[in-house]
């Protein structure tokens, strides 16, 4: 097995020499339509979890790191700052070892090493570099690998990896597959810090493993705390996963939500226009929707909602939440919109948000910041449970639609 003691190779002529010599050895198989990974929804169950002080520590970290102000100090709890997260099972090395990730938009660097240590096998190349990325939630650090990673029936080789010396807030994981745009690596790695590091999904594209530079998302709305109920798609979009068309819209020009997944749309509560047409992301990590103060004030004057002091989400009574109109999320010239079951949180969860049995929590909260920041909302999960939503690299655009689960009652 190779050992880091061994001469370094440049980043350049190391991924070249690798590449043609998979190339070489493995002639590019046909591409496929799509390839589709499982993803579980997992919930972490060491303590009770201030959701809100969560999702608003990511939302101030994702301004930052695109303003290039990261700082650990933002917030980083390393047993109780990660509550709910999607994973997914991803293999590294030959034979592969299999490793639970947690799936993020908001971040593109793919690492392992949070909790079972990285196998290092014959097709584990070290390169010169370190690498490390602070979260919101938590952070790594550690040296960079070129590997071979397998994620469902795709066999991505020399695909750049990091593998952690040092972590925190990533309690019950092994890390992080990162699936946001490529140029979030940049200044994650040392020396070599204006060099991009290619994400997964470009190298299954540029080895022709996938048809399309894109990956679509499926999820369902739980009332447990562990269950298989996602779909991530690789290369293409799976129409068994959502009704009528895709609604697409390019990535937003306005910064930083440029940075990321971020889109450009207006939300109204009913007919009231609470928040105008503005950027704002598109995002996994994050557990609520957040909206801009102001906008945040309108709805919970609306909705009647008074904030709790033990979950910071808004509280509202049963003939309130009768009374809830729809919450319109408008993309492009088209309305997704989240009906009342779709605006509170599970009931049968609400211990772990530090809730009281029965009552019930709204899901929208405030993101901390007045609108016309530049990155006015996020659309988090509770979001992305009630949509089909598809991340596309080629096109820099992103899309929605609507699914059997939008007007579910499972809350």
């Amino acid at each position: 097995m190779p050992d880091d003691s061994c001469t370094m190779f440049s980043k350049t002529l190391l991924s070249t020499l690798l590449l043609a010599l998979a190339v070489a050895a493995n002639p590019v198989a046909p591409r496929e339509p799509y390839t589709k990974l499982q993803l579980s929804r997992q919930l972490n169950t060491t303590g009770v979890y201030n959701v809100l002080q969560h999702d608003q520590a990511r939302a101030a970290h994702l301004v930052a790191k695109a303003s290039g102000k990261q700082t650990r100090a933002v917030y980083n709890d390393p047993i109780t700052n990660v509550m709910f997260y999607y994973i997914c099972n991803i293999g590294i090395g030959i034979p592969p070892t299999f490793y639970n990730v947690i799936v993020d938009t908001g971040s593109s660097n793919t690492w392992v090493g949070a909790g079972k240590p990285y196998v290092k096998t014959n097709s584990s190349v070290p390169t010169a570099d370190q690498v490390a990325v602070t979260y919101g939630s938590g952070s790594f650090s550690g040296k960079e690998y070129f590997d071979t990673v397998t994620i469902g029936s795709l066999v991505i080789r020399n695909q750049s990896i990091g593998v952690a010396t040092t972590s925190t807030g990533f309690t019950g994981v092994d890390g992080i597959l990162g699936i946001g745009p490529t140029d979030l690596t940049v200044g994650t790695l040392s020396p070599d810090t204006n060099t991009p590091i290619l994400t997964v999904t470009d190298n299954a594209y540029a080895q022709g493993l996938i048809t399309n530079d894109e990956i679509a998302i499926s999820f369902e709305p739980t009332t447990t705390t562990s269950v298989q109920n996602g779909e991530l798609t690789w290369g293409g979009v799976d129409s068994n996963r959502y009704n009528g068309t895709i609604t697409y819209t390019p990535v937003t020009t306005t910064f930083p939500a440029s940075y990321y997944w971020g889109i450009n749309e207006s939300i109204t509560y009913g007919t009231t226009t609470i928040l105008a047409s503005t950027a704002g992301i598109v995002d996994t990590g994050t557990t609520l929707i957040l909206i801009a103060s102001d906008a945040f004030s309108t709805y919970k004057s609306l909705t009647g909602g008074v904030l709790d002091a033990n979950t910071g989400l808004l509280k509202i009574t049963a003939s309130q939440y009768s009374a809830l109109k729809p919450l319109n999320f408008n993309v492009n010239g088209v309305t997704f919109p989240l009906t009342a079951n779709g605006q509170i949180w599970p009931r049968s969860l609400n211990s772990f948000i530090g809730g009281t049995a029965n009552s019930i929590y709204l899901i929208v909260a405030d993101i901390g910041s007045p609108s016309g920041q530049g990155l006015d909302f996020i659309d988090g999960y509770t979001f992305l449970e009630r949509f089909y939503s598809v991340f596309d690299t080629a096109n820099k655009r992103v899309g929605l639609a609507t699914t059997n689960f939008t007007t579910a009652t499972t809350n």
